[in-house]
């Protein structure tokens, strides 16, 4: 009896702690959102060290990294020399592709490419496939001894290849150019001015009436050439860009995509709100008009998108990320997103994270842990990255530590849905571990992101490893075969989030319910007294919204308990006044 109840007090002080460092760090960003200090300041490129002329030539090489190819996964090297062999003393990392939909032999991939890792300076790199990903050749860089940086690809309906490219300045200048790939070749144009920012990203519209060809990006405001500008599109092919205007709710850290409608949404990290907000606009698929933002709404991923953690110390966890159901189901017209966050209840370091929206980006349901491993503090999940095939299957990759946890080994990991997110695939490992500090060219991190497309047969993904013993980039073909449903998603038949969060006067709590059952909600303090009950009788299965005054809560720490059917998920809720 003594061992259970003294489980039971180290439980509580656990609790207290972790709800009152919480609560301390909630505090912290609110105050320094309010200061004009925020996270996004704490991430933007630099020209470090001087360009230094290397053409490769002479260079030393090893044999290029190949694995066994499976039925699920065919993966191969993508930065080597005219031979097929890795080009010894470079680096490669934040790759992004393009797929001509037209000619699916066609893939090209860019990169950062460091030509030695004792220098920081980086080049666009890209690669090129006309054989599906077989093979592939590195003709160079674009624009050889110009720094660049955040490499993004994308491709239009009719084949052509987009490479949106950040350039800066010895003062600290930021902009970005496009250059494109029209003629069916494999060389690029001389670029176009964008406007931009650090950690840009850029989509395409491929499928709209009225928006099709608009090329849309934004870029974080804090660091752009057009602050507080931080967005741009193209309605002409790419052959010039509009003038800057501002993102509603001041997205950062995050992806567009674009809806079947036109509909353009923006995902990403927001001062404003301290979490992650989805941007609408429909009124950007319309060429004679200046871009105007419907809304922004707040997506409750039970986290925060983060960075500078052990596993990745100069860089993200990941981007968050945003797709659409462009598809004639079920799930037609659905917004998904995804991302590796830091959970807010719990000190485990990474977690995947999904949520779906069902009415156009208004309202957003409860979200789904998409990684199947037990929550533990030495296990990270990051990189996370998401997209949506034609036919409405999901698809999501991440980096994960579980196979040897406490440590910086990492695996790639797939997992998928046919059930427009509700559940997921059994997670599969998809390579062996590697060391995520091997090759650091001059910085420590392995770049902030992958990326991947999808398309019904399967997905197409750009990445960055050491397997080979240095940092490299990496072509992979994944093919879904279906495996069952992961076990922690099968039992999941409850969920409670509250927003806003923290709040000041009132707060919703929205929980969902997957059986029928006597339901009891209520609000307890930090030391395990509840103050407030919610809710107590028999519910059937649904979601439900219920309304938390703050009038007669203290200012402080709470945590709000959903217990059914032997089952219990609590959130935690902070009241300032």
């Amino acid at each position: 009896m003594k061992n259970v109840v003294l489980q039971s007090e180290l439980l509580q002080v656990k609790r207290t702690i972790l709800f009152a460092f919480g609560f301390l760090l909630m505090l912290s960003n609110v105050a320094n959102a309010q200061q004009g200090k925020s996270k996004s300041n704490m991430h933007h490129e630099t020209i470090g060290d001087p360009y230094i002329p290397n053409s490769n030539e002479g260079h030393k090489t090893s044999p290029s990294y190949q694995a066994k190819a499976t039925s699920l996964f065919f993966m191969t090297q993508v930065n080597v020399d005219e031979n097929g062999d890795n080009i010894l003393g470079d680096a490669g990392n934040e790759p992004s592709l393009a797929v001509d939909p037209t000619d699916p032999n066609r893939i090209v991939i860019g990169w950062r490419q460091f030509d030695d890792v004792g220098n920081n300076f980086r080049q666009a790199g890209y690669g090129y496939s006309t054989d599906a990903g077989q093979t592939w050749t590195f003709p160079g860089v674009i624009n050889p001894g110009i720094f660049r940086s955040d490499p993004v690809l994308d491709f239009d309906s009719e084949g052509n290849f987009y490479y949106n490219s950040l350039t800066v300045d010895d003062n600290d200048n930021m902009w970005c150019d496009v250059f494109r790939i029209t003629d069916g070749g494999v060389e690029w144009d001389e670029g176009t001015y964008a406007q931009g920012g650090d950690k840009q990203w850029m989509r395409i519209d491929k499928i709209s009436e009225n928006g099709m060809g608009n090329n849309y990006s934004f870029w974080t405001s804090y660091w752009s050439i057009c602050y507080p500008g931080a967005f741009t599109r193209s309605v002409n092919g790419g052959d010039s860009y509009e003038d800057c205007v501002e993102n509603d709710g001041n997205p950062y850290w995050g992806t567009l995509a674009v809806g079947a409608d036109g509909t353009l949404y923006i995902v990403g990290a927001s001062d404003l709100t301290g979490g992650i907000i989805v941007a609408k606009s429909t009124s950007a698929q319309n060429s004679g008009i200046v871009v105007g933002w419907d809304s922004y709404t707040n997506v409750y991923l039970g986290g925060e998108l983060s960075g500078w953690t052990e596993i990745n110390p100069q860089g993200l966890l990941g981007q968050a990320w945003v797709d659409t159901d462009i598809s004639d189901g079920p799930g037609a017209g659905n917004v998904y997103v995804m991302a590796a966050v830091s959970p807010y209840s719990s000190n485990d370091p990474g977690e995947i994270y999904f949520a779906k929206s069902t009415d156009g980006g208004e309202n957003w349901q409860l979200p789904v842990r998409i990684n199947d491993d037990d929550i533990s503090s030495n296990n990270t999940q990051w990189f996370g990255t998401m997209s949506v095939a034609p036919n409405g299957r999901i698809d999501a990759i991440w980096l994960d530590t579980r196979d040897n946890p406490g440590t910086y080994m990492s695996s790639l990991y797939y997992s998928y849905s046919i059930d427009q997110g509700e559940t997921w695939t059994v997670n599969q490992k998809l390579s062996e571990a590697f060391d995520p500090h091997v090759g650091w060219p001059q910085q420590n991190k392995m770049g902030d992101y992958y990326d991947m497309v999808s398309d019904n047969e399967g997905a197409h993904l750009a990445w960055a490893n050491t397997l080979n013993g240095e940092q490299d980039v990496y072509y992979g073909h994944i093919v879904p075969q279906f495996t069952g449903i992961a076990n922690s998603v099968r039992k999941q038949r409850i969920s409670v989030v509250a927003y806003p969060n923290p709040f000041s006067e009132k707060a919703t709590v929205r929980y969902e319910l997957k059986e029928n059952g006597h339901m009891n909600l209520a609000i307890f303090d930090l030391f395990g007294k509840q103050v407030k009950s919610l809710v107590d009788k028999e519910q059937s299965a649904g979601t439900y919204n219920i309304q938390v005054e703050a009038g007669d809560l203290a200012e402080g720490v709470y945590y709000c308990r959903l217990n059914t059917n032997g089952q219990s998920e609590t959130v935690q809720m902070v009241v300032i006044k």
